[in-house]
């Protein structure tokens, strides 16, 4: 529905005031503070994506997604039995048989997650993508994390975007399709959001902000634009269930928390759930950890004190 982003029209200095606000808002402390923190784990899509992935460090992510906070921690805040993990494991396609065997021999339900459709830059074929998510899911994964080709926004051509992601949902079968925009390299904010609704009319289960690889990756001003189109295709359709999910370059837990309240303040407490919002990291969750150890034990950790995430 090409009149849905024909006019499309974003005031880039009221969303940057929103977003310098943002980062003066007081977080929360004590309990409050730690009851974020757990929230945020379970949205964790814990990633890597690294050239020298191997079954090794790719095993050892599973089970940190399967326990991510240490149990003694967890019952001192008695939560040790509400069966915290991390919302996903997020791998190449290479490594997605590694992960799935690793977690279904840990007896563990945690979804395996796969960059696709020529991740990070999208310049491949058409064709290549389709194969890449279709090998992804053969081997697995339940959800597919696919980049748009950039130049389709660049130039306007919104129709073969649609169709591109359509494609590319069609081939991901029964597996969750979450679209990555690469915002940082469209251009404008405008581009930002006109991107996120044609991702969302051809059959996106989550839109998401970065590959992580780009120069600017997740930012508040695209969060905010992007959550907004979220808010607007829930009013134009009735259709709910679009999750979002900020990736790159969040790796504190006072970020993790900012986004989780941002999500609150925008779309409502109903999309704080794995289903609807995940957080894309490496390392974020090392430094949760570091502050639920803080919370619990006056102290912080050593290094050696904490499983490696």
């Amino acid at each position: 529905e090409l009149g849905w982003i024909s006019k499309v029209y974003v005031n880039r200095p009221a969303v940057v005031r929103h977003a310098e606000q943002i980062k003066k808002w007081r977080t929360v402390k004590g309990n409050w503070q730690a009851a974020w923190l757990l929230k945020a784990v379970t949205c964790i899509d814990l990633t890597t994506l690294a050239g020298d992935d191997a079954p090794s460090n790719v095993r050892r992510l599973c089970f940190k997604a399967k326990h991510p906070i240490r149990e003694d921690l967890l019952k001192a805040l008695d939560m040790h039995d509400k069966g915290i993990t991390a919302g996903a494991v997020c791998v190449y396609p290479a490594r997605v048989s590694d992960a799935v065997n690793t977690l279904k021999a840990a007896g563990c339900n945690i979804p395996v997650a796969s960059v696709a459709a020529g991740f990070p830059s999208g310049q491949t074929p058409l064709e290549t993508k389709l194969a890449e998510i279709r090998l992804a899911v053969e081997y697995g994964a339940r959800e597919i994390d696919i980049v748009i080709s950039r130049s389709l926004v660049l130039t306007g051509q919104w129709e073969g975007l649609y169709e591109e992601i359509r494609l590319c949902r069609a081939a991901c079968g029964e597996a969750h399709m979450k679209t990555i925009l690469a915002t940082g390299e469209l251009g404008s904010l405008a581009n930002v959001y006109k991107a996120s609704m044609i991702a969302m009319m051809a059959g996106s289960d989550f839109i998401k902000t970065s590959t992580g690889k780009e120069v600017e990756n997740a930012t508040f001003p695209v969060g905010i634009v992007m959550m907004r189109a979220i808010k607007e295709y829930y009013w134009q359709t009735g259709y709910k269930v679009v999750g979002f999910k900020p990736a790159g370059g969040i790796r504190t837990a006072k970020e993790a928390i900012t986004w989780l309240m941002l999500v609150k303040e925008e779309l409502g407490v109903e999309w704080l759930t794995p289903e609807l919002f995940r957080l894309g990291a490496s390392s974020l969750l090392g430094d949760i950890e570091q502050q639920i150890f803080y919370h619990v034990t006056g102290s912080y950790a050593l290094q050696h004190e904490l499983a490696m995430a």
